[in-house]
């Protein structure tokens, strides 16, 4: 895991000028993480937005003093941008990035990078193709509490087993929209929240580490309940005094239903014999979000328990113990902004953008994880043919 750069006051501007950097796609992601980062870091400059929605991107552009803004990738000019930002919907994620990159430009993917492993072929055949870079958002692994950790599993001796969650009170995103479409995003929970766990696991486990074995199971009782809707993604739900707890009381009339899961709970194991289990949940009966990740070694434990994201519905502060011979004590952490890890991703963007050892490593990864999440997938919700013969098997007995 590489080891995270200092915040963003420590940035100097690169030697040839900031970099002139293309955020393509305005909804909540680009809007409010991505575009006002980049607007502020001394390293870059925002040349340009793309967004099919006029109104979105005029008061994008106005806010923040961008001098271009288009309705399509393909109406960015050639030579306009030194690094994309591709922040549009899940589904659209490979097929934006790809198209990108046969330019020869190179691209910040927001996660999940891909939704199959097709769409990691076809953005490795791209990344090759134009000769341009493809680099991955991958916000959990550049938080300190997560680098601390690591710091003390590398402590442990060899790993046992892994446990990771990501459990929200009330977090469902989107509803109603993109977000709960499996058609438009891939999946719920678990590609979504997962995409991040998998994220900080799977460094933790090692880059060769081969998963063998990957169940898990999936379900859906909160993902169309309205008390269960992310709030703070919606500054008008969470200002509403009507709503009770924050949260509406009932959905949009005519609001179309979910069809993702809002959990998915996977099992894996790796060819060494090391475990690894994984829970990401956008709705519970939880008090507060919070993250939890157990590293178990042979020398100890290690436990962080933080909330990843940005829910004001957050632990108070981020705790990392270690456990060894029946003895616990507490490690200690930085203090940090939420939001920081975003930061640092920006930091080290100009290393990483000519970095030879950038070119295929998002790729690499993206294969891995999106594997992992397939097979998931694939034990959790049957395909057709397999749930006839599931039922077919039922009548038989």
């Amino acid at each position: 895991m590489t080891t995270p750069p200092p915040a963003v006051s420590g940035v100097a501007v690169p030697p040839g000028g900031p970099i002139r950097v293309a955020v393509v796609g305005l909804g909540w992601a680009g809007r409010e993480i991505w575009l006002p980062r980049l607007a502020a870091h001394p390293a870059f400059e925002v040349t340009a937005l793309v967004d099919p929605q006029p109104a979105v991107r005029d008061t994008a552009r106005d806010t923040h003093a961008v001098p271009f803004a288009y309705a399509d990738v393909d109406d960015l000019p050639v030579g306009a941008a030194d690094l994309v930002v591709v922040a549009v919907p899940n589904h659209l994620h490979a097929a934006v990035a790809a198209r990108l990159l046969r330019r020869g430009v190179p691209v910040f993917l927001e996660k999940p990078v891909c939704l199959s492993a097709a769409e990691a072929t076809l953005l490795a055949d791209a990344e090759r193709a134009g000769g341009a870079v493809l680099l991955a958002g991958s916000a959990a692994r550049w938080r300190a509490d997560v680098r601390a950790l690591a710091d003390a599993a590398a402590g442990l001796g060899p790993i046992r087993h892994v446990d990771v969650a990501w459990v929200r009170a009330r977090g469902v995103p989107d509803a109603g929209g993109w977000f709960t479409r499996r058609d438009l995003s891939g999946g719920g929970a678990l590609v979504d929240l997962g995409w991040h766990l998998l994220d900080t696991v799977l460094p933790l486990l090692g880059p060769a580490t081969r998963i063998t074995h990957a169940v898990g199971s999936v379900s859906a009782d909160f993902v169309n309940d309205a008390a269960a809707h992310a709030v703070w993604r919606d500054p008008a739900a969470a200002a509403d005094t009507s709503r009770v707890g924050g949260a509406p009381a009932a959905g949009p009339v005519g609001a179309p239903r979910g069809d993702v899961e809002d959990t998915a709970r996977g099992f894996l194991l790796t060819a060494d014999g090391a475990s690894v289990a994984v829970h990401a949940c956008w709705a519970s009966h939880e008090a507060l979000d919070r993250t939890t990740i157990t590293v178990q070694g042979v020398a100890g434990t290690a436990t962080l328990r933080c909330t990843f994201g940005f829910s004001p519905n957050r632990e108070p502060t981020p705790v990392l113990t270690r456990t060894r011979d029946g003895e616990t004590v507490t490690l200690p952490l930085p203090a940090e902004p939420i939001g920081a890890e975003y930061d640092r991703q920006l930091d080290a963007l100009p290393d990483l953008l000519t970095a030879p050892a950038s070119r295929g490593a998002a790729v690499a990864e993206a294969h891995r994880t999106i594997d992992i999440i397939e097979r998931i997938y694939r034990t959790a919700r049957p395909t057709e043919p397999e749930r006839e013969h599931a039922l077919a098997g039922q009548r038989d007995r």
